[in-house]
């Protein structure tokens, strides 16, 4: 199953090389004088008698289609001593109902041509087939199916479990990067569920039951919970029968608590070190930002662009190109969160190089925010990036599908995504400045920095040694 790591970029992040986005440059230098941006054909929205939304976009350019389903439950979902439980979920989500037993969906699905997987994130978990447009009806039958039928069996969880627990050892245990994202959460997030990490830790894994997931598959996995977005070659109207007849069946569910109390304020910096096996050291820098619901967040996400997007960007030109203190550098946020989120920073350090001349580096740059706005023409390439990456994505069905699904399920709207570009254009130089001053702040600030250590000997990982290391 593909697991949304938690270093959680925005969906148009996502989807195309940095390469790519900086020929369309060439193309699209005076875009911002461009009538308003839209997507192409806009959805049509249904809401079922059972609360199920629908949404269904007509794009006739190839016989296939994207069929996906989403439902508004993640790891913010889950109470401590249970982390991962969504994930878990996910993964027990493909063994199997009365009707389709174990191995049907996958393998139904892949006999008519079509692929299937599914993903955790944060705020979400959602479904996905991409198939030939006549063969849409099977997977929207496949889909309704294990809405409400799944098998709980006690020896396929066990089973599972063990799989999603070598799942975290090669995402977290054995990549160092990884743990220090994972810490750099937990250290930010003290109350708020962003505090864990999608995929769980090991002892909550343990100690999950098969009880723990029947109880969250009754409370989240309902039809008023859920969207389905259909995005390809079809005809609203001419599935919409369908639709229907297959989901509407289906009864209401419970209608879970989505508010949680926000994290408190930061009072102070946060710093720590994280000791592990590794070949350099890895710095992380993170500031709680406000998410879609604030007008800042246009204005953090065309700073991400200045600092992170491309060899021509703030962060790789000053410590890649010109210090030499980094092998790779960058920034990263996501407005596309159901709560305030982080704008982080990172460089992998060049061996060379000391640790503390990265942390002074990336500092540097957020100091340099704070006292002088950024050019126009930097300002203008920012933004000709992210409308060019939002371009890109009309030619994808699976693309599409995706933005319409995470607006829906963070909370924004789906309607929001076409006002995104519109949102990017308005935002000024001075938007930049005053959005780094008041939330780039030492006050704000959690750092995290991967330490190496060197790799154990045979001698030190054999049985005997660590037999008499417990002794």
């Amino acid at each position: 199953m593909i697991n949304s790591p938690i270093m959680n970029k925005s969906i148009s992040q996502l989807s195309w090389p940095t390469y790519l986005i900086e020929t369309l440059l060439i193309g699209t230098l005076f875009i911002s004088s461009l009538p308003a941006f839209s997507l192409g054909a806009e959805p049509s929205e249904y809401i079922l008698s059972n609360g199920m939304k629908v949404l269904l976009v007509e794009v006739p350019k190839a016989p296939v289609a994207t069929v996906q389903v989403w439902y508004k439950v993640g790891s913010r979902n889950e109470v401590m001593g249970r982390a991962g439980l969504s994930h878990m979920l996910e993964h027990m989500m493909f063994k199997g109902t009365v009707k389709y037993p174990k191995g049907s969906f996958s393998r139904i699905i892949r006999k008519n041509g079509g692929i299937d997987n599914a993903f955790t994130g944060q705020d979400f978990t959602a479904y996905f087939e991409n198939v030939a447009a006549d063969r849409v009806p099977l997977a929207l039958e496949l889909e309704a199916d294990r809405m409400q039928g799944l098998t709980f069996d006690s020896a396929e969880f066990q089973t599972e479990r063990e799989v999603v627990k070598e799942e975290r050892r090669l995402r977290s245990e054995d990549d160092p990067q990884g743990a220090l994202v994972e810490a750099l959460f937990a250290q930010a997030y003290m109350s708020h569920p962003y505090h864990w990490p999608v995929i769980g830790w090991f002892a909550d894994l343990d100690a999950m039951t098969l009880e723990d997931l029947q109880r969250h598959y009754d409370t989240f996995y309902s039809p008023n919970n859920a969207t389905l977005v259909v995005v390809g070659d079809i005809k609203a109207d001419q599935l919409l029968p369908t639709i229907k007849r297959l989901f509407e069946p289906i009864p209401r569910g419970p209608s879970p608590k989505q508010s949680l109390r926000p994290e408190p304020e930061q009072r102070g910096e946060r710093r720590f070190l994280l000791k592990r096996e590794a070949q350099v050291p890895f710095v992380m820098m993170g500031f709680r930002v406000p998410n879609y619901s604030s007008e800042d967040s246009y204005a953090l996400d065309v700073l991400e662009s200045i600092l992170s997007r491309g060899k021509s960007s703030r962060l790789y030109q000053r410590l890649v190109y010109a210090q030499k203190n980094s092998l790779s550098v960058g920034a990263e946020y996501s407005l596309m969160q159901t709560d305030p989120g982080l704008f982080y920073f990172y460089s992998l350090v060049n061996p060379s190089a000391k640790v503390e001349t990265v942390e002074v580096a990336l500092q540097h740059e957020i100091t340099r925010l704070h006292n002088e706005p950024p050019s126009d023409e930097e300002l203008q390439r920012a933004k000709n990036q992210i409308e060019a990456s939002r371009t890109f994505e009309q030619d994808s069905n699976f693309r599409r599908a995706m933005l319409l699904g995470q607006a829906e399920m963070v909370g924004a709207g789906w309607q929001r995504i076409d006002q995104f570009v519109e949102h990017i254009r308005a935002v000024t130089a001075k938007d930049i400045q005053r959005v780094a001053r008041q939330y780039l702040t030492e006050d704000n600030r959690t750092l995290g920095i991967l330490v190496p250590l060197p790799p154990k000997s045979p001698e030190d990982s054999s049985p005997a040694a660590m037999h008499e290391g417990k002794s």
